[in-house]
């Protein structure tokens, strides 16, 4: 897939989801961080491209011999840079801009795996390959549409599973609480823009997450909504109206963007946008995070987590290496 094809602007976006929504025809499409390009594909198209996409139906085969051992060696950036802007955020949260922003990295990783083997292996509720860019293995659902509801399942609070008492501990853990409860109310917030009789469905579930360095547990909660009559005519309005996603920019949301464009020394791209699809029936779109991506000097992942008034500088450095791993079995 060349370049050209992810610059499709975002009026194209949405008047292409649109058309499909309206058809009821399946497609697949994947917006970035900025919310300016993407591409949006009949699974036709996907798959003449090459690329490789999982959202839960009959799961992908694995495409690598199951004896080769995985080497994943991570190269993340230092801490003294990662305190620069860490200390950054700080002064930003005691001047009142943001009361939590999501700090995110690359790491270069040598690996003895190509992406797309890489993709095979991984285990993830949502999943998306595009051949000589980026494989994406993503724990977390954005926004789900079934029938006129819409459903949205933000994740906050990770821990590594194998600390004792793991899940009391992130329960019990005042950051992580303050943290999450933000971008609950956030999310709820997003979707009463689109949606009416918006609650909290589910509230601090969690999950287990199975990755080559251990296990992680990471906590969500599901919010729900009412979609008006009429979405099926403009879901990519509804689409963009939610974006960015509240969970991988932090709060209050626009203010904390401006202050992540101008914190962050590098460009997110396609990671945390989002990627989405259609099958005729349901929606499903996934936060675009454990982002891996091809590029001129190698494979570099991308990864971060949320910066609060409470934070502790070193372990947020260890929570954004943390996060740098691929879901296997």
């Amino acid at each position: 897939m060349h370049n050209h094809s992810f610059n499709t602007t975002r009026p194209e976006i949405i008047d292409k989801i649109n058309h499909f929504f309206r058809r009821n025809e399946s497609f697949l499409f994947a917006i970035d961080f900025n919310g300016e390009k993407g591409f949006v594909l009949s699974s036709g198209e996907a798959n003449s491209k090459g690329i490789q996409y999982y959202f839960g139906g009959p799961e992908n085969p694995i495409g690598t011999d199951k004896k080769t051992a995985l080497k994943f060696d991570i190269h993340p950036v230092g801490f003294e840079k990662y305190q620069i802007a860490f200390d950054q955020v700080s002064s930003h949260l005691k001047r009142g801009d943001t009361y939590l922003l999501n700090l995110t990295f690359p790491s270069s990783v040598e690996t003895n795996l190509s992406l797309s083997e890489l993709y095979n292996i991984s285990r993830a509720p949502y999943k998306l390959f595009v051949p000589g860019h980026f494989a994406i293995f993503s724990p977390e659902l954005f926004i789900r549409i079934a029938d006129s509801r819409i459903y949205s399942c933000p994740m906050k609070g990770t821990i590594d599973a194998a600390i004792p008492d793991a899940e009391q501990h992130l329960l019990a853990d005042e950051k992580e609480f303050f943290e999450h409860n933000t971008i609950v109310d956030l999310i709820r917030n997003d979707l009463s823009m689109v949606s009416t009789g918006v609650h909290v469905s589910r509230f601090r579930y969690i999950d287990r997450i199975h990755t080559n360095r251990g296990d992680l547990l990471q906590m969500s909660s599901e919010i729900c909504g009412e979609l008006p009559p009429d979405f099926r005519q403009r879901l990519g309005e509804i689409l963009f109206a939610l974006l960015p996603a509240g969970s991988v920019t932090g709060a209050p949301k626009e203010k904390t963007v401006d202050i992540i464009r101008e914190t962050e020394s590098y460009d997110r791209g396609f990671y945390t946008g989002i990627f989405g699809f259609y099958n005729g029936f349901n929606l499903k779109a996934a936060v675009s995070i454990r982002f891996i991506e091809q590029t001129d000097s190698g494979l570099v992942f991308k990864s971060g987590g949320g910066i609060t008034s409470l934070s502790d500088l070193e372990s947020e450095y260890n929570e954004m290496i943390s996060k740098v791993y691929v879901p296997v079995v």
